[in-house]
């Protein structure tokens, strides 16, 4: 409990709960770090491609990474509107199911949490392999280093949204302070004629044509610039009041630092001839060559690292809360609709954290392995979202419908034609496994709303009638030894029941004599069922006997009552042999049996 308080903090109460919302610059350090931190590995993912065919397809870079931004506009357009629409928050989740149904509400949530998961398990494991890259000697422990910054962030995160913002705001702003700086620097020292144009390496011979399939595989990979821009949307509740104005200013600020980042270094690289290359990053190249290293250079590399890893932060902030609203909905195990000590969704962060550390396990830490299956899951959940919305301007109206139905129909066209882009091009490379984990977690969210709805059901008052007879009560004491415990559990057996029996299973003749004449002795006139077992097991016999006393009194109820010897301290537990804990367990799917333990404490 000390170790816990200390990790996790002391309970805050829930009238604190209005000074947990989060402020427009602490907001954006939480939700934008994911969308911020792809910038460091957008365009060059982007590159890779176009350089497959040769340095005429470089060019390229420039138009994809405006209908890049042409994209961002839209989302952020359609997702402001989104905000004012649904300020509960939910996002792309509640958009779906509330206007388009369950079925794309629930593809939508299973695409959002497929991608948090993602989000956390690429973000870490970029970062680590930047800090191993760094430093050669830590490679080999590059796993366990992932694993570690997960919990580091998975703690800070229980610990409360507001105290997690303020921890990770300064990297996120230092982030954005090191990188303008490089771009400002860089602009202006091409401009002067600093860096001649093409002074880095020459492009290799193409080995692929410029193809129609290769610009849009360059493209999709480009976009992974827009990950995590949907973020704000699911989290307007975190907002101090207005929340959903604020929600909004946040989100048109996240838009246009995402996209000067993006598009600066986008073209900082053109103008400087910069191309993707092994055992370097495209942006460490562009700093190095603005910089000329010194400490301008690290410092851009340092806050590039600790964004890749912050990143994951946005997953925490989202996949909680959208877990939540699942649970309410009864599509997740409703222990994560509660929040916990600290005021945040709990359960949902201990289930990101671990869900997270096994990918990372499973794949080694490795980026290149993970960042295919990457983005396919947030453009469907943004066109499920703007569909809906679409859906939502039809039937609602209201004041300026048709303008926004325009931009969300926009939205919806553009997020659409993305999302199919991104599954063509990305299938074979890892996509097809999103593809099949979607279904698989649509069945998941079926099932476990059809268990608790046939609970309700069977729960339900409705139409049910009291018994008018009192049902008889026929009490068992499973007993192995006449002792100081066995006297509670007589006491209470009188006070619930008349039709009393003790049950013991003859395992050792000579025992079996001694405790008849022990229970003569103390007893209290209940009588003593001697039970045979050919085969020395305690359980077997006991279990059949109980249960033969269910089949003659099938309406009835039969109550077992054991007697449970508790310890004085806890390691003492394993020198006991815990037979009261085994029949409670084997008995708990038996109907009409109800198991009680009465406790006898022992002293130090």
């Amino acid at each position: 409990m000390l170790i816990r308080r200390w990790l996790i903090g002391i309970p805050l109460a829930t009238v604190q709960a209005s000074r947990e919302r989060l402020s427009k610059v602490v907001a954006l350090a939480v939700f934008s770090s994911d969308a911020l931190s792809s910038v460091a590995y957008a365009t060059e993912e982007m590159l890779w491609v176009l350089v497959l065919a040769g340095s005429l397809a470089l060019g390229w870079s420039l138009p994809l990474s405006l209908a890049i931004m042409l994209l961002l506009v839209i989302l952020t357009v359609s997702y402001r509107q989104t905000i004012h629409a649904y300020p509960s928050g939910g996002g792309s989740y509640i958009v779906a199911k509330a206007n388009l149904g369950e079925l794309p509400g629930l593809t939508a949530a299973a695409a959002l949490m497929i991608d948090y998961v993602l989000t956390v398990s690429v973000s870490v494991s970029a970062g680590v392999a930047a800090l191993t890259s760094a430093m050669p000697a830590l490679h080999p422990h590059g796993v366990g280093l992932a694993l570690l910054a997960v919990g580091i962030v998975t703690v800070v995160n229980l610990r409360g949204i507001r105290e997690s913002g303020r921890t990770f705001a300064g990297p996120t702003y230092l982030f954005i302070g090191s990188l303008l700086l490089m771009l400002l620097v860089g602009f202006g020292r091409f401009l002067v004629g600093g860096l001649p144009l093409g002074q880095a390496a020459e492009a290799p011979a193409p080995i692929a044509g410029l193809t129609l399939f290769l610009l849009l595989r360059a493209f999709s990979s480009g976009c992974t610039a827009l990950t995590g821009v949907e973020a704000i949307s699911n989290g307007v509740p975190a907002f101090r009041p207005p929340e959903s104005k604020n929600a909004a200013t946040t989100m048109t600020w996240v838009a246009v630092v995402l996209g000067t980042l993006f598009l600066g270094i986008t073209i900082l690289s053109h103008l400087y001839g910069l191309l993707p290359r092994e055992g370097e990053t495209l942006l460490s190249q562009l700093a190095w060559q603005v910089f000329g290293g010194g400490p301008l250079y690290y410092l851009v590399q340092a806050a590039t690292m600790l964004i890749l890893i912050l990143a994951s932060n946005t997953s925490f902030a989202d996949f909680p809360r959208l877990a939540s609203l699942l649970a309410r909905d009864r599509y997740l195990p409703t222990q994560l609709a509660h929040r916990g000590d600290r005021l945040v969704f709990s359960n949902g962060i201990l289930l990101l954290g671990i869900f997270s550390c096994a990918l990372i396990v499973i794949f080694r830490g490795s980026t290149h392995a993970l960042i295919p299956l990457y983005a396919v899951g947030v453009f469907l959940s943004f066109t499920l979202s703007q569909a809906g919305m679409v859906r939502h301007w039809l039937v609602e109206r209201g004041p300026h419908w048709r303008k926004s139905l325009l931009v969300n129909g926009l939205g919806a066209a553009a997020t659409g034609l993305a999302t199919g882009v991104l599954a063509v091009t990305k299938f074979t490379h890892g996509a097809w496994v999103v593809a099949l984990v979607i279904p698989v977690l649509i069945l998941w969210f079926r099932t476990v709303h059809g268990h608790y709805g046939g609970t309700e059901e069977q729960l339900s008052l409705a139409r049910y009638h009291r018994p008018l007879v009192p049902k008889h009560i026929t009490v068992v004491l499973p007993i192995s030894h006449v002792n100081r415990a066995l006297i509670p559990v007589l006491e209470y057996a009188r006070s619930i029941g008349s039709d009393i029996r003790a049950v013991s299973v003859d395992l050792e003749p000579e025992e079996t004599t001694e405790m008849k004449a022990q229970w003569g002795v103390w007893g209290g006139g209940v009588p003593l069922v001697i039970l045979p077992s050919p085969y020395r097991s305690f359980l077997a016999p006991c279990l059949g006997y109980i249960r033969e006393l269910r089949e003659k009194n099938p309406d009835g109820w039969v109550t077992v009552i054991l007697s449970e010897v508790i310890p004085a301290r806890w390691w003492q537990n394993l020198l006991h042999n815990q037979r009261a804990l085994i029949i409670r367990a084997a008995l708990l799917f038996t109907p009409g049996v109800i198991v009680t333990a009465v406790p006898y404490h022992l002293e130090r």
